[in-house]
């Protein structure tokens, strides 16, 4: 097939131009329900939406609570619809305002040298791929985060609607499209518009290193833990006082040391303390709860209840534990449609890439809206370090990502393409 359309260039400058948008989130006020939670994103939204419209998509618009949508239509296949999916902003654990990108082409090794961060291959194992397939790297400059979680999955969306927009010889199916906004900062489906989909299964392109392939994650919930105690004057405090910073501390010191996220990996839950405040009369911790199985759910809870009351009754005061749900695994309800995992796995070995399936150790929209019974599992993007200074993505990877969502969304019939990123 005659390559009608530069993807390397027209995806990296894509990318460029979405990560230079600060569209980071903020998870106090998506948790007090403002959505979306930033201006930022809104803009994030506008771009996109006069994207789609270029590319012949339909009903494109952005919903109240910025989610943009539009449709592809069909053109000859006679094959359902199916949805993609990927979210517009970025991590607040790290700054994503004035990102500026670098780009590392044909990189082949050796340290990257950033401002106030580092990357090693020799400590970074898909960075020492990377070099040996002398691939193009791009990253921040050091001092924000890059955005490619999950700017890198957006742009490879967009560019496959492209390819598929420039390419209009090969046939496909109606293909929807979702951007959602407040992903990290878990409300990325609260408000989703269902009443648009009519898709009856969807991917999301929100992983990491190339081949990964996602169709489990944590079960997720949040426990915040209200600690109450008596205030009194400190000269005069024996016997009278109850300081519940004292109980706070000693609930976290007291949490299994070995069920951290720094010490734990692979299919292994954890707690994770996420906020500690307050005062002597009245302190919250705030926790995150993950585990693979509804099980081990179930005593990570008890656990949270169990040490609150024995440092309450240590202390002399007392505590209240809430529990939230905020997504469950979802390799239940994929197991349930195994087709729409195949059919992924169909685009991956089109592609040439071999799948890897890996366990997510969080969540994406996908894992939520797999619970609304919208099965939904997910791709690779080519990101990694995500969250981070250190986060970089390879072009390289992108590309074959943009490849593998051609080949998913021409279904049986696969093109005979393969994308070359040099």
């Amino acid at each position: 097939m005659e390559d009608k359309l530069n993807i390397k260039d027209s995806l990296l400058e894509r990318f460029l131009k979405y990560v230079k948008i600060w569209s980071e989130s903020d998870s106090q006020k998506a948790d007090s329900g403002i959505m979306p939670s930033t201006s930022g994103q809104n803009e994030m939204a506008s771009v996109l939406c006069a994207e789609l419209k270029s590319l012949g998509l339909e009903n494109v618009q952005t919903t109240e609570h910025c989610y943009t949508y539009g449709i592809l239509p069909a053109n000859g296949s006679a094959e359902s619809s199916i949805c993609l999916l990927a979210h517009i902003d970025t991590s607040e654990e790290v700054s994503g305002k004035n990102v500026n990108p670098k780009i590392h082409k044909n990189y082949s090794g050796g340290k990257i040298i950033l401002c106030g961060a580092e990357l090693d291959p020799q400590k970074d194992s898909a960075l020492s791929l990377a070099a040996k397939n002398v691939e193009t790297i791009i990253t921040g400059d050091g001092t924000t985060l890059l955005g490619a979680d999950d700017k890198a999955g957006v742009a490879e969306i967009v560019s496959c609607l492209e390819y598929l927009f420039i390419h209009s010889e090969l046939k496909h199916p109606a293909i929807e499209v979702i951007f959602s906004p407040d992903e990290e900062t878990g409300h990325g489906m609260d408000k989703v518009p269902l009443e648009l989909l009519k898709s009856k299964c969807a991917y999301t392109v929100d992983g990491g290193h190339i081949g990964e392939l996602e169709t489990e994650c944590f079960n997720a919930f949040r426990s915040d833990v209200v600690f109450k105690g008596n205030a009194t004057h400190t000269g005069t405090a024996r016997g009278t006082m109850v300081n519940a910073i004292s109980m706070a501390s000693s609930f976290v010191s007291n949490l299994p040391a070995g069920e951290r996220p720094e010490t734990t990996d692979g299919r292994q839950g954890f707690f994770a303390p996420i906020s500690i405040e307050g005062s002597i009369e009245e302190s919250k911790v705030s926790l995150l709860l993950r585990d693979f199985s509804a099980d081990g759910m179930e005593k990570r809870k008890s656990t949270v209840e169990l040490l609150a009351k024995a440092v309450s009754e240590l202390f002399g005061g007392n505590a209240e534990v809430l529990h939230t749900q905020q997504y469950l695994n979802m390799k239940e309800n994929l197991d349930k449609n195994p087709k729409v995992a195949e059919r992924l796995i169909s685009a991956y070995k089109a592609s040439g890439i071999e799948p890897v399936f890996t366990p997510i150790r969080g969540g994406t929209d996908g894992s939520r809206l797999t619970e609304m019974g919208i099965p939904c599992p997910n791709i690779f993007t080519g990101g990694h370090n995500f969250h981070s200074r250190n986060e970089w993505a390879s072009l390289d990877q992108m590309i074959k990502a943009v490849e593998v969502l051609v080949h998913l969304c021409c279904g049986e019939d696969f093109p005979q393409i393969i994308f070359c990123p040099n």
